[in-house]
């Protein structure tokens, strides 16, 4: 199995239990569970990624960006998006920023 297929079909479940249950605080300091809906398709894409908080928005770094598409779903205004961060689902906005080579979206919790 190619390495993307080993993380999304094993790791990201196992990850994505864990920040649901109550053991969540052993990853929720860096991890979080986006959820999203596919522009095209409306099917929901849920899936765990690291983060930074910094003023007052979350901020997810997303590595190999060519490689990736769920981030694509929030490029132009953005969209709505949930996140599971410190077992608890929030409703937001991302958008996607791009600074030089880099991808980054960011979150804007609702209050």
């Amino acid at each position: 199995m190619a390495p993307f297929a080993v993380m999304n079909r094993v790791v990201n479940p196992v990850v994505r239990a864990l920040l649901a249950s109550p053991l969540h605080p052993l990853l929720d300091r860096r991890l979080l569970v986006i959820a999203l809906t596919g522009r095209r398709s409306g099917r929901p894409v849920v899936l765990p990624v690291g983060y930074r908080g910094e003023a007052g928005a979350l901020w997810i770094r997303v590595g190999w960006p060519d490689r990736k598409r769920w981030w694509r779903n929030l490029q132009g205004e953005g969209a709505p998006v949930r996140v599971l961060l410190r077992g608890r689902w929030r409703a937001g906005h991302g958008v996607v920023v791009r600074e030089g080579g880099e991808v980054r979206v960011r979150v804007r919790p609702a209050p």
